[in-house]
């Protein structure tokens, strides 16, 4: 099971989802909110893993490791808070399910999504949302090429009929995700030859 704890949360937060099932994990930790209490709710949690690590994705990140003495997985242990890194291509297990990672520059150059066939779900954080929308290219390490082809390797990577796509800002998407996902392409593209 997949719940977004920043639902209702009017800060400036990324969203913040935990996967139950064998291995209890976080996906990113939000910011501007106190999610500890909401994580203590459902059980706690085994690691936290982490889609990159923009202030509104880390914010909570110290107070979760402190609360729940985890550690925290992501592309780039230089980052604050990252304590061991998932290279390109690399299973993890979230939930029930292995996923694999994916380096997915172009927001930000430690940008991983995460996908499992089995599950089919992706965890795209800021690369894609719904409707067609993409992340943020005009902040430090955004590069508007490289977001374009992040977008294309995820499009080659999922199965056209997974099932799941849980964005870092925004609804997840659970009716048709191929489809967001190939807008996103078109958009970004169409963004980029102007």
């Amino acid at each position: 099971m997949i719940s977004n704890l920043a639902a209702g949360v009017q800060a400036f937060t990324s969203n913040v989802f935990l996967v139950s099932g064998d291995r209890r994990v976080l996906v990113d930790a939000g910011a501007n909110f106190d999610v500890v209490p909401k994580i203590e709710e459902r059980g706690g949690i085994d690691a936290v893993v982490m889609t990159h690590t923009h202030p509104d994705h880390v914010g909570n990140l110290a107070d979760v490791k402190e609360a729940f003495g985890v550690e925290a997985w992501g592309f780039d242990t230089d980052q604050p808070g990252i304590d061991h890194a998932i290279a390109d291509g690399e299973m993890v297990t979230i939930g029930d399910h292995e996923y694999e990672a994916l380096h997915t520059p172009g927001h930000k150059n430690d940008h991983l999504c995460f996908y499992s066939d089995d599950a089919g779900v992706l965890f795209a954080g800021d690369l894609i949302f719904q409707n067609g929308s993409f992340g943020r290219t005009d902040l430090e390490e955004g590069d508007h090429g490289a977001l374009i082809e992040s977008i294309e390797r995820v499009k080659e990577r999922v199965d056209e009929d997974f099932e799941e796509m849980h964005v870092g800002h925004g609804p997840s998407v659970t009716n048709e995700p191929y489809g967001h996902v190939d807008a996103a392409l078109q958009m970004a593209s169409s963004a980029f030859r102007r």
